[in-house]
């Protein structure tokens, strides 16, 4: 297997809706778990806090394949640890400063064992011993009144079904009437590859899900700590290897055995989900009604200005950023619309579409290789998107580009989340899509050839 490594509006407030906990910071600064939050008296969004703390698996730059093993595991727990410290921030069980410095206590020992593991494989990266703190940043969120409907389920229930905490917010949504058309797409030059490819693999009505991911924390259960539906391969999980996968059965109509998988979307209301208090569900803040999907199109594109070259096989792709909300939006490609409206993207705002219209997802993947690895330390440096102009930067090479489309119908009033990562509070803009290349080369090279040759072959 090629590779070089693995990775991985505090408006002064007059009103409180909800105090749980206050959290005093150093400096004399105060803010409010995720259940604690203040409102304006113009009705503005009630602000909460969240934990932010550095990408570690994003700085690495290269992870030999002899120490991938412990890096993956060490990962994997600094996503635990920001995890179970966020949990006892919305719960309102830890202080701000003693929560701060025992996380950041942690890290260090994470991180170090990191460096370690780096430093035997006489791969050593300086820096990383300064990625251990952590902070607190304000950021809008749910407030009580923000979704009755969840309010009103927990009731018909009795009140045992959990609630939604930590977001998304009510600022987080945006009626698509409101936004303006703003795709546009590169003009097509000779030499262009006009053709496309597309795999029906179902809406994973054999219902495959867990809160593994098998391509940032290979070998951890809950890597994820949030949901993901799947299609294709039928044997996805933490534990696969590229020799279960090319073993495994698909559902996939032409035998394509890849893996497309991305975080389940909910309905927020009140409702106890089967995983309501399991792992990357409920016990990750993850809960309400899964919404299955009306529709997925899995479609592979050429390139506006050359013809595509095969991906290899076990290639990892992932687009988008789990963990936007505290890493900022520079990888995040949440692409959210609805039917009829497909011409206006939102990154960072879920949409509001009017009746008759559907809530579509839409994950552009990567459409350039560096023709050598099928991964890299951080997941992203192997592959990059095309310039403006529909080409690739030197040394880079067009590959069929993955677009998966994914609609579900939302009634009225109802409220979605994506699933995240805990203290990622369910905002839009960290939605994401991930993929693994099991096609066999013969299909491949249908594939390329049909897109190359400007067929539409479905």
């Amino acid at each position: 297997m090629s590779q070089k490594g693995h990775k991985r509006r505090l408006r002064t407030s007059h009103k409180v809706l909800v105090v749980m906990s206050a959290l005093v910071l150093g400096g004399g600064g105060v803010v409010f778990a995720s259940q604690g939050a203040f409102a304006g008296q113009d009705g503005s969004a009630p602000v909460t806090a969240t934990i932010d703390c550095p990408d570690v698996g994003d700085k690495l730059n290269n992870v030999p394949d002899q120490a991938r093993g412990e890096v993956d595991k060490n990962l994997a727990q600094l996503d635990t640890q920001v995890a179970n410290a966020y949990a006892q921030l919305s719960s309102g069980r830890a202080k701000g400063d003693a929560l701060l410095s025992g996380l950041k206590q942690q890290r260090s020992g994470t991180i170090s064992a990191i460096g370690n593991a780096l430093g035997k494989a006489g791969a050593r990266q300086q820096g990383l011993e300064g990625l251990s703190g952590c902070k607190m940043t304000k950021t809008a969120a749910a407030g009580p009144k923000d979704n009755p409907a969840a309010q009103q389920g927990a009731a018909a229930q009795g009140g045992g079904a959990q609630q939604a905490k930590g977001g998304p917010a009510k600022s987080d949504f945006v009626s698509i009437g409101s936004v303006k058309p703003n795709v546009n797409k590169p003009a097509a030059r000779g030499g262009a590859s006009k053709g496309s490819f597309s795999v029906n693999c179902g809406r994973n009505e054999n219902g495959h899900f867990n809160p593994d991911n098998v391509i940032v924390a290979p070998g951890v259960s809950n890597g994820a700590h949030h949901m993901h539906d799947y299609v294709g391969n039928l044997t996805t999980d933490a534990f696969s290897t590229n020799n279960s996968l090319a073993a495994s059965g698909t559902t996939c109509t032409n035998g394509d055995q890849s893996t497309y998988y991305w975080p389940v979307l909910r309905v927020q209301d009140g409702r106890a989900e089967r995983d309501a208090k399991a792992p990357g569900g409920g016990q990750d803040l993850n809960v309400g009604t899964i919404l299955k999907p009306k529709q997925v199109t899995i479609e592979f594109k050429g390139s506006p200005v050359s013809k595509v070259e095969a991906m290899p096989r076990f290639m990892r792709i992932i687009t988008g950023d789990a963990k936007a909300l505290t890493n900022g939006n520079g990888n995040a490609n949440a692409s959210w619309s609805c039917t009829g409206f497909e011409n206006r993207q939102l990154k960072d705002k879920y949409p509001v579409c009017p009746k008759g219209s559907d809530v579509v997802r839409t994950f552009n993947f990567q459409s350039c290789w560096d023709g050598k690895n099928i991964d890299s330390a951080n997941h992203r440096t192997h592959v990059d998107f095309a310039k403006k102009d529909g080409t690739c930067k030197p040394g880079f090479k067009a590959i069929p580009q993955l677009v998966q489309r994914i609609v579900y119908s939302v009634q009225p009033g109802q409220r979605i989340a994506v699933d995240s990562f805990p203290e990622q509070l369910h905002k839009p803009a960290t939605d994401h899509g991930d993929f693994i290349n099991v096609m066999s080369d013969g299909l491949m090279r249908r594939a390329v050839g049909c897109i190359n040759d400007g067929r539409a072959c479905r």
